[in-house]
């Protein structure tokens, strides 16, 4: 199928798109690498009336470790920048974010899509949007009446729904810490395929001893989720495995055409404890 009609706008700015989203309103959408939103529109799951193109805005373009140890992204930055960041661009403790981009589509979807682009598209499955509610990730966002920073925990509202606003921009995804013992895994039909359950925990260890930890699920919910009673187990000294029957036991994921929800809590344990040992001998 081919799109419904649009209008094309390209951006010379950010303040001149978040002005053009402003007078546009809701039947404009920004597209930057596309790979999300042409095809929607392909399928006319979406049909915006106008396309704002900030594709060719290279400052939203960067990747790199601040003094303050934050971990600085640009929304244009694309998946495969990632990938092949050096360790001095990407900062230590920064590993796990490298490795998940493996996980993201083929090579021509890693390099086309953008960081910035998946995160504001807010696919339950995603792996960034995953990797920003595991790592308290906060994204920066710019619109007519200035700019913001907005936790991950209140970014995702649910299927596809984000904070943003209609005429703001996301110029940023900033990663407040390192995660040297963080790890992301998950389990889909086919390589490059969406993942039907994704599982990443973030360990708090001195390399023998785990003190704490975090585990976040995508793919069971709406939108990615902590999964508290998981990570308590692991605050108490249990087991990886334990902590992974908690993870299963404390959520509900839906059925669909690619898989019950009892084969997702199956792939919940399975996914969950292999993560931590990943995480544990890095």
């Amino acid at each position: 199928m081919k799109p419904a009609p649009f209008r094309y706008h390209r951006a010379r700015d950010v303040e001149g798109a978040t002005a053009l989203l402003a007078e546009l309103g809701d039947d404009a959408k920004v597209i930057a690498g596309g790979q999300s939103l042409v095809a929607m529109m392909n399928f006319r799951l979406a049909r915006p009336a106008h396309l704002v193109d900030i594709g060719g805005l290279r400052e939203l373009d960067h990747l790199g470790v601040g003094a303050d140890g934050e971990l600085r992204i640009g929304a244009l930055t694309t998946h495969h920048t990632v990938e092949i960041a050096s360790p001095h661009e990407l900062g230590a403790g920064f590993d796990v974010i490298r490795d998940a981009m493996a996980w993201i589509g083929h090579l021509p979807i890693r390099t086309r899509g953008t960081v910035g682009g998946s995160m504001a598209h807010g696919d339950a499955t995603a792996e960034w949007c995953l990797l920003a509610v595991l790592l308290d990730a906060e994204f920066v966002a710019r619109g007519p009446r200035g700019q913001r920073r907005i936790p991950a925990r209140e970014f995702f509202f649910g299927y596809y729904t984000t904070a943003l606003d209609p005429d703001e921009i996301l110029v940023e995804i900033v990663f407040p810490r390192p995660a040297p013992h963080a790890a992301l895994t998950e389990f889909a039909e086919r390589r490059g395929d969406f993942a039907i359950v994704s599982a990443a925990v973030d360990l708090d260890t001195d390399g023998r001893t785990v003190h704490s930890g975090r585990v976040a699920l995508g793919g069971v919910a709406a939108m990615p989720v902590r999964v508290p009673e998981a990570e308590a187990v692991l605050a108490a000294g249990g087991s990886f495995r334990d902590c992974a029957e908690a993870a299963a036991d404390a959520v509900d994921p839906p059925g669909d055409a690619n898989g019950s929800a009892h084969y997702r809590k199956h792939l919940i344990r399975t996914l969950v404890e292999r993560a931590c040992e990943e995480a544990m001998s890095r």
